[in-house]
């Protein structure tokens, strides 16, 4: 069986970890234009935190995923299930990663 280790930020998982009774999440990637393809439905995706931590922290089963443009779709989609309080939260988040606006690209999304 395969597994996917996705890399993700600690304010993502804290975010998410404080909300138990969230059944799914949205594991969205900024830089967003390309499918996801690493794992068929039903295969174990895993999160592990970036540098210091280094430690995987939960994960799931890959349910679907799909490319989402522009942000606020996805937004609109999942809401907290993104791991943040709001978009424009959201689009903070990818701009550190990306260092371009948010206004003009696609967020991957995995759930």
């Amino acid at each position: 069986m395969r597994a996917y280790v996705a890399v993700t930020d600690r304010e993502w998982f804290r975010f998410l970890r404080l909300r138990p009774d969230l059944h799914e999440v949205n594991f969205w990637q900024p830089g967003g234009t390309r499918q996801f393809r690493a794992l068929s439905v039903g295969q174990p995706f895993l999160f592990k935190l970036h540098y210091p931590d280094h430690a995987i922290v939960g994960g799931g089963y890959l349910r679907h995923a799909s490319a989402l443009v522009p942000t606020s779709l996805a937004w609109e989609a999942f809401g907290e299930k993104n791991g943040v309080d709001s978009l424009a939260e959201m689009r903070r988040r990818i701009e550190g990663y990306r260092r371009i606006p948010t206004d003009s690209h696609a967020t991957t999304c995995q759930k």
